[in-house]
């Protein structure tokens, strides 16, 4: 004999498995517009990453066009290059659908930096080979100019020394980007390649804090360069110099520009003797591009390093390219 099954709870057992395929159905859906969103959003950062970089790059040549503008027998900081540029706007450059009454920022902002206005750490190695101490000796005033340990300079010049023949092999790619050294994981004391500032890290004696502090006043750059006394600071100065600190800060506030027409104008301008072999200019040739690129949500900060060429076309070429 059959078991008598009453229609009502027929009916709610009908009800109860329509709500569940009728959840099932919806997470189902609702899982598919999920994905598809992510799909599309990757696709619009992929896009917004390319056009900043298009960006960036176009801030790029740009720098290089005014350095080619530029006077090559003498850079001061009245020159063309060292005018910023103060948040230029690109929506009409920009190839996007804009949506009515869409807010859609995009804009470029970047300046050029002196970067011979800067210590070089390569100079504290000659170019013949072997640590060059009127090389320390500045260094170490430079520390000493800005309240840091001078033993440093000593100790920095060493592993500069030995990384030398690292750096001569490391030259940058096709694409004009370094990379950035780093110590061995192994523990081993192989010597680090210095390319940039925050591999002073490697040496004993540097911290984060110290590598801040000395961002403004200390540069890596691929060959041996002269200070430019146009634009160099007042600590970078005085610390090429035997002046005091003081009195390369009155000379930087009496003249403001401190353009400097050669280096028998400079020594005229000047009461204190020069650092035997450490040289000095009033020109450059290496410049830092520092570029900052928003478009929507997206935001790049990059730095460049150019090297403005001697040649009589006052060419230009892309060094190093990072970005932050």
């Amino acid at each position: 004999m059959k078991p008598f099954i009453r229609p009502g709870r027929q009916r709610g057992v009908a009800v109860i498995t329509a709500l569940l395929l009728t959840a099932l159905a919806i997470t189902v859906v609702t899982s598919l517009f999920w994905q598809q969103q992510v799909q599309v959003r990757s696709m619009e950062n992929q896009r917004l990453r390319l056009q900043t970089q298009w960006a960036m790059r176009g801030m790029v040549d740009f720098a290089r066009f005014w350095l080619r503008q530029d006077n090559p027998s003498q850079t001061a900081l009245d020159g063309v290059w060292a005018t910023p540029i103060e948040e230029a706007r690109l929506d009409d450059y920009v190839d996007r659908e804009k949506v009515d009454t869409e807010k859609f920022d995009a804009t470029v902002s970047g300046r050029a930096l002196d970067a011979q206005a800067r210590f070089n750490i390569t100079n504290l190695v000659a170019a013949t080979g072997g640590i060059n101490p009127k090389q320390v000796l500045a260094y170490q005033r430079l520390l000493s100019n800005l309240r840091l340990d001078s033993g440093l300079a000593q100790a920095t010049a060493d592993a500069v020394l030995r990384a030398k023949p690292k750096l001569r092999a490391m030259d940058s790619g096709s694409d004009g980007k370094t990379p950035a050294a780093a110590p061995p994981s192994d523990g081993s004391s192989e010597p680090v390649a210095f390319t940039q500032i925050e591999d002073l890290l490697a040496v004993p004696g540097y911290t984060p804090q110290m590598i801040e502090q000395l961002r403004d006043f200390v540069i890596i750059l691929p060959e041996l360069t002269p200070v430019n006394v146009n634009t160099a600071p007042a600590a970078v100065l005085a610390a090429v110099t035997m002046m005091s600190l003081s009195e390369a800060s009155a000379l930087t506030l009496s003249n403001p520009r401190k353009k400097f027409v050669d280096l028998a104008n400079f020594k005229n301008n000047i009461n204190a003797e020069l650092i035997a072999t450490v040289e000095l200019d009033v020109k450059s040739r290496y410049f830092l591009t520092v570029i900052r690129v928003r478009l929507d949500r997206a935001a790049l900060d990059a730095v460049a390093l150019v090297n403005r060429n001697t040649d009589p076309q006052r060419t230009t070429s892309l060094v190093w390219l990072r970005e932050n």
